[in-house]
């Protein structure tokens, strides 16, 4: 049994510059450690705004111990609820998405409106006050057309990252974009070792055929660093920048988050095996074909590529100490059309086959890791800046919300 003391003496004891100590890629106490004091601290992606276009369209999430509801109301708002009935705790909607006029317990039918105000509830007595039980609310925010959800009583202050994301990824227009396609798959591995793996190409080459076609390997530009020091990034920013799409590298102060515009391989312009559009009817306002992709991440739990053409979303969710869900939505046109402007096929299979590929990786990692052997190596400061970047902004962010309940404990 590891405490929270005794994770807090690990973090405090690792090597900078190295992968981690063991149990935090194994250990169930250090997983449950990372729920409490970073998973349902931070703000996390929870759902494109595009997957629930109407009125009473959801999503449920399982965040940890916690079940959550996102809805679509009929004032058009995206709100978020605990999954869990204020009568005697049943959750209300079981299914992953779905729509409904009202939200309905199944258990003794206690029915909300999509606000989450009671509006009926059977026999429960003159004395009994509706507003009194309503659902209890998550915090919600809808950054640019993507929806993310705060499990803490306070949520932290995401107001330049409203701002930011405005500008980077309002050319791309995501409220009227729709679902193409979605897959979820789930990878026996720790989701650090998801993340890890995302953010780094040193990989790439040796595992990712389909996807080196038309994305660039290059560290400089899709590491931790400035894209400027590579010669044809930056080319690529002061070009997309001088038609008035922002593109350069911009980081939040916290490293938490990231904005960048890369430029495809050689002519490329879209995911795809010939580097040709994917989808015949462009999105937003992007000013040319050849924009590149916007690349932004944010940690814990997502990476994402806007194209001139289709947007890919990620998101992953930790199911337990050793395994990861990673669901993946390719967004177009919400006037495009299947077989006449885009092929589904042709669409997704870049990324298919890279997701599959990548959940392979890291199963071998975690497999390897498991063994009593496994003792942390260095990271290359030329190829895995990302994943140094990411471990310091982890280890940092959980290091200081463990101090946080120390400190309150002993007041």
């Amino acid at each position: 049994m590891l405490s929270d003391a005794d994770v807090l003496s690990l973090l405090m004891g690792r090597r900078a510059g190295y992968s981690l100590p063991q149990a935090f890629y194994t250990d169930a106490d250090v997983f449950q450690a990372d729920m409490k004091n970073l998973w349902q601290k931070e703000w996390i992606f929870a759902v494109p705004s595009a997957e629930i276009p109407k009125s009473g369209n959801y999503i449920t999430l399982q965040v940890g111990a916690y079940p959550v509801i996102i809805v679509r109301g009929s004032d058009g708002e995206i709100r978020a609820f605990h999954n869990s009935c204020r009568h005697r705790g049943s959750r209300i909607c079981s299914s992953a998405k779905g729509s409904a006029p009202k939200l309905v317990c199944p258990y003794h039918q206690w029915t909300y409106e999509l606000d989450g105000k009671l509006l009926w509830a059977r026999e429960m007595g003159p004395e009994f006050k509706p507003a009194d039980h309503g659902l209890k609310p998550v915090h919600c925010l809808n950054v640019a057309g993507m929806v993310f959800i705060c499990l803490a009583a306070v949520a932290p202050d995401a107001s330049d990252l409203q701002k930011q994301a405005a500008r980077y990824l309002g050319p791309h227009d995501l409220g009227n974009l729709k679902v193409a396609y979605q897959s979820t798959i789930t990878e026996k591995a720790n989701w650090k070792l998801v993340l890890e793996n995302n953010r780094e190409c040193y990989h790439c080459s040796g595992s990712h055929p389909s996807l080196c076609r038309t994305f660039p390997d290059d560290p400089n530009l899709i590491g931790g660093g400035d894209t400027a020091a590579s010669n044809h990034g930056k080319a690529h920013v002061e070009r997309c920048e001088q038609a008035g799409l922002p593109s350069k590298y911009l980081v939040s102060p916290s490293e938490q988050w990231r904005f960048v515009r890369i430029p495809f391989l050689g002519d490329a312009v879209s995911y795809t095996m010939d580097g040709k559009a994917a989808v015949s009817k462009k999105i937003g306002s992007i000013p040319f074909d050849n924009a590149g992709s916007c690349l932004f991440f944010h940690y814990p739990n997502t990476w994402n590529h806007f194209l001139s053409d289709h947007v890919l979303t990620f998101r992953v969710i930790p199911v337990g100490p050793q395994e990861t869900e990673v669901t993946t939505t390719w967004l177009v046109h919400k006037d495009a059309e299947a077989d006449a402007d885009y092929n589904l096929q042709r669409l997704t299979e870049v990324w298919i086959a890279t997701n599959d590929e990548d959940r392979r990786i890291v199963e071998e990692n975690q497999i390897g890791i498991n063994s009593p052997a496994y003792q942390p190596g260095p990271y290359s400061t030329a190829q895995e800046s990302g994943v140094i970047q990411f471990i310091d902004w982890y280890t940092r962010t959980l290091e200081n919300s463990l101090l946080g309940r120390f400190r309150v404990a002993a007041e």
